[in-house]
């Protein structure tokens, strides 16, 4: 799903799902966590919809209306600032596997100052250095995505952050599994090691604040398997959509992985990726 036209477009992601009740559906919109949907109408090939903002900071709930053209949904939506806005939105791929998958050569993300990154926003404070050969971002400031793209693979990661920080790694720029100073607290839809909105962690396997992490994620297709300090916290879950912040909602393409800079300090250790094939 997709939201406004060229420079000023978002992704999104919406589910509707008919039950022996009627229609429920969840809603991601720019930023934020997959939500239910307050109200849901069809009548033929229209569809209305409406939901309580979130992060948008509307002062009224946003309503959805459109209607279906051949595989596409489409319509308008109110916009913050009382206009309408263009929605459209076409089937998400099932991104199935098939065959026996083979690891490629492991490529660290990591080398020479920042080479290799770019700035998600350019006119945001680029904090981000290379350190010893870590990723330092010292301050709340733009994000960080790699040149490189990949689809399917295998991702360690080891990171460390001050008291009270907040990061996350998205992958294919997509999905974001987080990373939050939460030491000690139950797992839930937002905490240290949930995809983010969808799924909490099997068990709260995170470190204190200052100490390093190690999480290992394998995503093939939608599946992914994730091990965080050693302990299972996701096994062969099936991501649904985007998490809110996604760079973009084309989830059958390749896509680089995301380290979020704009929520605190954070340190990577160590970015490695093993792409896998079929």
């Amino acid at each position: 799903m997709t939201q406004g036209a060229g420079e000023d477009s978002f992704p999104s992601w919406l589910e509707l799902t008919e039950t022996s009740i009627g229609w429920e559906g969840r809603y991601v919109g720019i930023w934020g966590s997959a939500r239910p949907i307050e109200r849901i109408e069809i009548e033929g090939e229209c569809l209305v919809f409406s939901l309580p903002t979130q992060y948008e900071g509307y002062k009224v709930p946003m309503v959805f209306k459109g209607s279906l053209q051949g595989e596409v949904l489409e319509g308008f939506t109110n916009a913050q600032d009382g206009s309408e806005r263009l929605w459209r939105a076409v089937r998400a791929p099932a991104l199935v596997r098939s065959g026996e998958p083979k690891m490629g050569e492991t490529i660290n993300l990591i080398g020479e100052g920042m080479s290799g990154w770019r700035a998600r926003w350019p006119i945001a404070e680029f904090n981000w250095s290379n350190v010893e050969g870590a990723l330092v971002n010292s301050a709340t400031g733009t994000d960080i995505i790699t040149e490189e793209l990949f689809s399917d693979f295998k991702l360690v990661a080891e990171y460390s952050y001050p008291a009270g920080s907040n990061s996350g790694i998205y992958l294919r720029g997509r999905y974001e599994f987080q990373v939050l100073d939460d030491y000690g607290q139950p797992p839930a839809m937002g905490s240290a090691g949930a995809i983010y909105g969808f799924f909490p962690p099997l068990v709260s396997a995170v470190k204190p604040h200052g100490e390093v992490n190690r999480v290992e994620i394998t995503l093939i297709g939608r599946r992914l398997t994730a091990t965080l300090n050693g302990q299972l916290i996701h096994d062969d879950v099936e991501i649904p959509g985007i998490t809110g912040g996604a760079l973009d909602s084309d989830e059958g393409a390749p896509g680089p992985i995301l380290l979020q800079g704009d929520h605190g300090a954070v340190t990577y250790h160590k970015v490695e990726v093993t792409p896998i094939t079929f």
